[in-house]
């Protein structure tokens, strides 16, 4: 996959184009995984055990979707 090709939102959900868009874009890589790790320890601390839960799916949420939104951002902001 090209750095600067257009990834649909199927194709974010698939393992192979989400791996490359990761291993061109490594500072996304690195904060997607500390978001990962973090935002549950946030739910348990500020909302208790509903909030570790909903904090897991956020962030797992995030993992899968940005690739997706973080190219047609770049896409946006390269129009204006």
């Amino acid at each position: 996959m090209d750095r600067h090709s257009e990834l649909s939102f199927a194709d974010s959900l698939k393992s192979e184009p989400r791996r490359t868009f990761y291993e061109h874009h490594k500072p996304i890589a690195v904060l997607m995984i500390f978001i990962l790790f973090l935002l549950p320890i946030v739910g348990v601390f500020v909302f208790g055990a509903p909030g570790g839960l909903l904090g897991v799916l956020v962030s797992v949420v995030g993992y899968y979707l940005a690739p997706y939104v973080v190219l047609k951002l770049r896409a946006g902001w390269e129009r204006v």
